[in-house]
């Protein structure tokens, strides 16, 4: 990996990496062969994670994922209002929507858990190394793009290069 970054680098072209470093071993290690200026942290409050996983379904007849949890919560403790709508499936998937066999209550908060786990030493890497920055996720998929894009401008136009 560290020698395609140097090459994306070397020609001026940003790498955005989703879901990788997992442990802060990579973290560490990545910035160590890779000029990361960027790391972007999207947060959501716990229990739109838990709506969400719950509200998960696949077509059992074409294989696409949609989503039906329709997530209306309030600001609360600090915390921003989150307003997601659902993603529902079109009326010809609707009879064949199934859910995961462990997509219930006590096997998400678990994962959920492990994650917050194995997630913090990486963020604190990255912290560490000034180049984290938490983007609290408040909506869907269209308002929460145009958060991202904006957060990768202001890194470009502050010399900083996504990673």
């Amino acid at each position: 990996m560290g020698a395609r970054l140097a090459h994306a680098a070397a020609a001026g072209t940003p790498a955005v990496l989703d879901g990788y470093p997992r442990t802060a071993a990579q973290a560490t290690h990545l910035l160590a062969v890779a000029d990361v200026r960027l790391a972007l942290n999207l947060t959501l409050r716990e229990q739109v994670l838990i709506d969400k996983c719950l509200g998960r379904r696949v077509c059992g007849a074409c294989g696409a994922g949609y989503n039906v949890a329709d997530i209306q919560l309030p600001a609360a403790g600090g915390l921003p209002a989150v307003t997601m709508p659902p993603m529902l499936p079109p009326p010809e998937c609707e009879p064949h929507m199934e859910v995961r066999a462990d997509d219930n209550p006590e096997t998400v908060r678990n994962r959920l858990a492990v994650h917050a786990r194995e997630a913090a030493p990486v963020e604190d890497v990255f912290r560490a190394a000034g180049v984290l920055v938490d983007l609290p996720v408040t909506g869907g998929v269209a308002e929460t793009m145009p958060l991202l894009k904006d957060a990768l401008a202001a890194a470009k136009e502050e010399g900083r290069a996504a990673a």
